[in-house]
């Protein structure tokens, strides 16, 4: 099995170094105390959490899964433990208000907490995940009397929440919701009555009470997705003063058997004239429900983060001990019988594309951290002018986050096989296991396709045109502009750059022009124009880094060694030279006509 350590010196760096984190957080109504000092010790804190009490779990809890006997749920051995030291942690209230029990501190600080669990368990990591969405929701649209019933013992981690959206006839496709909602005129509550799938931990033993966020229709209400409400459903009731009364008529039908994530619970949810509480506005509930959708969609692209991560740390270890044949170039050993296998350079191919993923991944995320953080800000401060203005930007970038770098997550987690040989085809090693948890990554949350519309459909073309792509441009263009005319690594990559963006744009503009004369250019174009994007916006992160390596060398101001930023410049030079020109194929996919793809008769597809 891969023994996880946390890698906080790539944290640090990118925190510290490349993106002005601490600069950022004094700027920030609650980054007071998120000091350099206060954060090392945050991240310290959890490093130890995962590698010493998480880590160890991961193994024996994909062996023993969920069980589940007559609408009750039993996690594996070892989570429950886990689960309260994580709650006697306080680390489930990092970044909610101290009015609740939180500790007030800026949203990235948890997301990037978030990431080291998750690598180190990510079945684990999703019971405290589910409840952010939940958390927000409340805390944004909740009534005070819902805020102080549920708000405290949520943050506490004593409850947790879920998010229950998707039902048997629909996935994606809201609009088909048929849960409905009819109103109690004695009290104002409301009987929930309907089935939702899908829904990751919603039923456990690690919590006295689980608070669902649940879909529903009022009666009359208008068709489609206009026509949807919210309400808090929680799995046993409570009173005015949040304290646990009767079991509520919710339960659980039965959990998922899945290729992964198997110590995570993915519940079928049964709510019988469940008593619940309209949240929000009526009819309004798919806008409250995906106010905080862009943060739960960069949660799911940690995923890709943390998998190419973990697998990375246990392909880089095997490599090293796992000897076999003798290096092209020469014996690199003699004194053993073969060398290590790290010296074969289709082996260092597969361990630098690993660590370009999961260190240029975790630069995007972090950035569109930043962006969330401002907005929660916004929130807090009630200016929905630049609530709204944040949200557009993390907009763009969510879906192109949460689209490639989930397959990435999957191309790194089967390299990690890979490099083991058929050892990494065994269970007991650990890294079939992480490929079968990461492909859930670019299944929920929205499927790389649904991602890519709203990429390419949605923010690109039908919002403004391209501008987000000029936006972005611009960015590439300051970076660049200063390097030019460099020699070295960091005025390759400037002019790289450079190049790439202004193709981003003609070919924007190209699929524009197409879709206006065929509309299904843009169901045809959009994966690959993610892929595409996704390629250029890690080039950029990667310049990045290198510049700011080179830069701490160059005037020996850095805290680590210069092999570490050596090795920074050397992974983006690897990124450039042999990743990058992939998008050149996405290109050339997305510009393509449509004919070939729709031009074959439904019944022609098979001749059995």
């Amino acid at each position: 099995m891969p023994l996880y350590k946390a890698p906080l010196r790539d944290i640090k760096f990118l925190m510290r170094d490349v993106l002005g984190y601490f600069p950022h957080y004094e700027t920030l109504s609650n980054g007071a105390d998120a000091t350099p000092d206060m954060v090392d010790a945050i991240l310290e804190g959890i490093a130890t959490l995962s590698e010493q009490v998480l880590a160890p779990l991961n193994l024996s809890g994909d062996q023993e899964g969920c069980y589940f006997n007559n609408g009750e749920v039993t996690t594996p051995q070892g989570f429950k433990q886990a689960y309260q030291e994580f709650v006697d942690g306080g680390w489930q209230g990092l970044s909610f208000p101290e009015e609740f029990g939180g500790q007030n501190l800026p949203t990235s600080i948890n997301l990037i907490k978030a990431e080291i669990i998750g690598s180190a368990n990510w079945s684990f990591a999703m019971y405290p995940g589910l409840s952010m969405g939940c958390i927000n929701t409340i805390l944004e649209y909740g009534t005070e009397l819902q805020k102080q019933q549920y708000m405290p013992s949520l943050v506490s981690g004593q409850w947790s929440g879920t998010m229950c959206l998707t039902e048997p006839q629909c996935g994606t496709d809201l609009a088909q919701v048929k849960t409905k909602a009819e109103l109690n005129e004695a009290d104002g509550s409301y009987r929930i009555t309907g089935t939702k799938i899908f829904i990751s931990a919603g039923e456990h033993d690690l919590t006295d009470n689980i608070i669902h966020i649940v879909l529903a229709r009022l009666p009359g209400a208008p068709k489609g997705t206009r026509g949807i409400s919210l309400f808090i459903v929680p799995k046993v009731n409570i009173d005015d003063a949040g304290e646990l009364t009767s079991r509520n008529s919710v339960t659980c039908g039965s959990i998922e058997h899945k290729m992964g994530i198997r110590a995570s619970a993915t519940a079928v949810l049964n709510f019988d004239g469940a008593t619940g509480y309209l949240i929000g506005k009526e009819n309004e509930g798919l806008q409250a429900m995906f106010t905080f959708m862009n943060t739960a969609r960069i949660g799911t692209a940690l995923q890709g983060v943390c998998h190419a991560e973990a697998s990375y740390q246990g392909a880089l270890a095997y490599a090293k001990e796992r000897q076999s044949m003798r290096a092209l170039s020469g014996k690199k050993q003699p004194d053993d019988v073969a060398d290590a296998i790290i010296w074969h350079p289709d082996v260092r191919k597969m361990l630098l594309t690993q660590r370009a993923f999961a260190q240029g991944g975790r630069a995007m995320i972090f950035h569109a951290a930043k962006i969330a953080d401002k907005m929660f800000n916004a929130i807090v401060a009630g200016d929905t002018q630049k609530q709204q203005a944040y949200d557009d930007e993390l907009g763009f970038y969510t879906p192109i986050l949460k689209g490639f770098i989930t397959e990435l997550g999957v191309e790194s987690a089967n390299l990690g096989m890979q490099v083991f040989g058929g050892h990494g085809y065994i269970h007991e090693h650990g890294m079939e296991q992480i490929a079968r948890d990461a492909r859930i990554a670019t299944l929920y949350e929205g499927t790389t396709g649904i991602q890519s519309l709203d990429l390419l459909g949605r923010k690109v073309l039908m919002a403004n045109k391209g501008q987000a792509i000029r936006d972005f441009s611009k960015v590439i263009f300051a970076f660049a502009k200063p390097h030019l005319f460099s020699r070295g690594p960091i005025g390759r990559m400037a002019r790289t750059l450079c190049k790439r963006a202004i193709e981003w744009n003609v070919m924007t503009l190209r699929i524009m022009l197409g879709a206006a004369k065929d509309r299904e250019l843009v169901g045809s174009a959009s994966v690959d124009y993610l892929m595409y994007s996704g390629y250029v916006m890690m080039g950029y992160f990667w310049a990045l880094q290198a510049e700011k390596s080179a830069t701490l060398i160059k005037n020996g101001q850095g805290v680590e060694s210069n092999d570490f930023y050596t090795a920074n410049i050397q992974t983006a030079e690897f990124y450039f030279e042999r990743l990058l020109p992939r998008a050149s194929t996405h290109k050339q996919s997305a510009l393509a006509s449509t004919k070939s793809v729709m031009q074959m008769k439904n019944e022609n597809f098979n001749f059995l």
